[in-house]
């Protein structure tokens, strides 16, 4: 991969107080469309994007970053596309991987990506053993991601382990929700972004995202860099998080 200068984050404040930032990624057949380029392009645009913000998120001193992929609903799109895009993912990892290692980042996938093709998968597991035992930020990709579905299936674990006698029904509380999410090992999300002028979680993190704050900016996922992403943070240290209380 070619090297790429880092972002100019020389005047942003250092973060404080944001561990795990999430975001959905939106707008690469937009920005496509805008320049008269085949869909495909867009998302090739969306990969440099993501190699600009995971760098910038390091910079900033994130702890953790998770990047929505590839949603459970995205297998609607026509078949080129999801060919288009799991080709992508598997060049993104094979390129990019020797760099996150180098650089002390744990590589994490969740969602249903086990009923991907099997290289991939292989892919995908290697690359994350390999990470494993470093010590630096975690790059979380959600891929065939679905919020409703992680719970379903936690509650059906939950469920599974009452039934056995394993814990009792009446003693679950939302600390074992959290422990039976595909998320259990990362911090608690803080932010939530989204590109494009969209508003919505487009069933995204739902249970983490309860006291998470959202962020949402007009710019397609393309043009969204390091700046942005330090531009982001600085509305979040404004935001005044009650949780609830005065």
């Amino acid at each position: 991969m070619a090297t790429q200068a880092k972002p100019d984050l020389t005047s942003v404040a250092p973060v404080h107080g944001v561990r795990h930032v999430a975001i959905i990624m939106d707008g690469n057949g937009r920005w496509a469309k805008k320049r008269l380029l085949p869909r495909v392009a867009g998302h090739r645009a969306g990969v440099e994007a993501v190699r600009k913000v995971a760098r910038a998120a390091q910079e900033l001193g994130l702890e953790c970053l998770t990047l929505y992929a590839f949603s459970s609903e995205n297998w609607k799109r026509p078949a080129s596309e999801v060919a288009d895009l799991m080709g992508l993912l598997r060049h993104f990892i094979q390129s990019d991987i020797d760099e996150m290692h180098g650089h002390g980042v744990r590589l994490r996938v969740i969602g249903n990506y086990r009923a991907l093709e099997p290289s991939l998968v292989t892919l995908i597991e290697s690359a994350m053993a390999r990470t494993a035992g470093n010590s630096g930020p975690i790059v979380a990709i959600a891929l065939n991601y679905g919020a409703q579905d992680e719970m379903v299936q936690a509650v059906q674990a939950l469920a599974a382990r009452a039934a056995a006698g394993e814990i009792a029904a009446d003693a679950i509380g939302a600390a074992d929700i959290d422990r039976a999410l595909y998320t259990a090992d990362l911090p608690p999300l803080d932010l939530m972004i989204r590109t494009s002028g969209e508003q919505r979680l487009s069933n995204f993190m739902l249970w983490q995202a309860a006291y998470a704050e959202l962020y949402f900016t007009d710019m397609l996922w393309p043009d969204f860099d390091g700046r942005a992403l330090a531009q982001a943070l600085d509305a979040f240290r404004l935001r005044d998080r009650r949780f609830g209380g005065l």
